[in-house]
Order: C-alpha cells, then structure tokens, then sequence
C-alpha cells in the first residue's frame, strides 16, 4: 500500500470534476492505496474555495489522512529551497514544503507539475504528459 499526497492542482481538479483526475484518485483508492494532504495543500485549496463550495470542500478534505507539518519538515524545506536556488532554480516555499512533507514521511506525490519538485528524494506518481 502506497500513501499518496495529491498536489493542490490535483485536489482542485477533483473539487472541479475536470482532468479525469476523480477517478485517478477512486481507483488508487479501489487498489488499496491512501490519499493524504498536509497544511500547504489544504491551505492552498481554502484559498481559492468559494462560499458555496465549502461543504464539498470540507467533506472531500476530511476523507484524507492528514500529514502534520513539523520543525523537521520547515527545516528540510527551507534547505531545499535553498540548495534548488543555488543550482539556478528558484520554488516556491509552498512546493518545498509539500516536498518536504512527502520525504519526511515516505509518500509519493501526485502532481501535474514534476517541474516544481525537482528533488530527486521526491517520490512522483507518473502522470501522462500534457495532464
């Protein structure tokens, strides 16, 4: 069984019903695996909610397992960022964070954007090109 982290990109997809990206997630669910989401994701995600979507929202993020943030995980961030930046690449501290959180706690990140986690630690799950 895989624990897999859902970049926000992916959980908007979901919300939205766009990108097929509901049923990647019901069938890695269906094969046994675990969804996850830490502060950066569900923050993200509050962000750019309406009012009227909160209730989908809530219920949607409330059947993943939940991944704290710790000191641990705000250090490792900051040094990766700082270590990308040094060899010409410039992250956002929300991404290093969500990498972060997926090394600290051995999960495998699913996101559209493997450009934005370029760390070699970072488990991606495959998706095809262009989605």
């Amino acid at each position: 069984m895989t624990t897999y982290l859902p970049d926000t990109n992916i959980l908007v997809d979901v919300l939205n019903d766009k990108n097929e990206r509901r049923a990647l997630l019901r069938k890695l669910v269906v094969e046994g695996h675990r969804l996850a989401c830490c502060a950066v994701t569900v923050a993200e995600v509050y962000a750019g909610m309406r009012p009227h979507e909160a209730l989908q929202t809530d219920l949607f993020l409330s059947s993943l397992v939940w991944y704290e943030d710790s000191r641990e995980i705000a250090r490792r961030a900051g040094r990766l960022r700082f270590d990308c930046a040094r060899q010409g690449t410039t992250l956002s501290l929300a991404d290093t964070l969500i990498a972060a959180t997926v090394i600290e706690h051995g999960l495998t990140l699913i996101t559209p954007n493997p450009k934005h986690f370029p760390m070699p630690e970072v488990a991606l799950y495959p998706l095809p090109e262009g989605t």
